[in-house]
This record gives C-alpha cells, structure tokens and sequence, in this order.
C-alpha cells in the first residue's frame, strides 16, 4: 500500500515537472517576483498555523517525535548491520568459532550470539574420504 503512495507521489512530481507546451493560458504564468511573493504568504500562513489550531498543532509534534524515535531506531539497525558485514569481511572467523558467545558472556545468556557451546557443535562423525584409484587400475595393469 505505501509502494502505491510514493508511485503517486512520484508520478505527480514528475507531471508537474514536465514542460506544458506553448498552449499555456496567459494568465496561467506567473513570473519569479510573484513566486517569491506567494512563498512567502504561505511560509507566514504555515507560521500562524499553531496559534488557530493549537490542538492539531500539538499532536503532530507528538506524531513528528514518534517519526523520529522511528527513524532513528531503523537508522540504528542500518548501522549494526552494515557494521557487522564489515566485520566479517575485515575479519574472518572459522565456522565452528562463528556462533561461540562473545567475551563476558555466558553461553547459557548468549541469546544474540548463539545458545550451542563448542562441544554442540563439534560433528560426531565425519565420513573417510574415498581416495581416487591408483593408476595401474584404472589402466587395467596389475599393480607392481
């Protein structure tokens, strides 16, 4: 649903955007005098906002604050995350040390890093590799 939002938002910028042609009614254009003119009467209009709706002006500081605790928390995993890919390019580790806990934890309190200790992860069993055959059977002659 928020895909199909920031679709319409960016199709509206990009139609505004768009030169219009030259059938542009004359009284339709307005020159940068009046542009400025008319950005400022809305900046001033946006500044008395508060003072005639001091009730809506107040919640949207609250939604505005709750948008940035949001933000900054998204922004904050963004960071541990690239942070630890980094981490495990610049510094790799063995497979069986990977999920050990960190230093000053408990293996019993490493929820984060991993609840296995290294013996759970040792392999009981790990099948004999097969060796290739010798050449003199592949070649059909006894070996000497």
């Amino acid at each position: 649903m928020f895909f199909l939002l920031r679709m319409a938002f960016w199709l509206t910028v990009v139609c505004v955007l768009l030169p219009s042609g030259s059938n542009t009614p004359p009284d339709a254009q307005i020159d940068a005098t009046q542009a400025a003119s008319l950005a400022t009467a809305a900046v001033s209009d946006v500044r008395g906002f508060c003072d005639r709706q001091p009730d809506a002006c107040e919640v949207g500081g609250k939604v505005a604050v709750a948008i940035g605790h949001k933000a900054e928390a998204g922004a904050r995993t963004l960071f541990e995350f690239i942070s630890a890919k980094v981490n495990e390019k610049s510094a790799p580790e063995k497979a069986s040390t990977k999920f050990a806990p960190a230093s000053g934890q408990s293996a019993q309190y490493g929820a984060q890093s991993g609840t296995l200790t290294q013996v759970d992860m040792a392999p009981s069993w790990q099948a004999p590799v097969p060796l290739p055959p010798r050449r003199e059977a592949r070649a059909g002659r006894p070996a000497v």
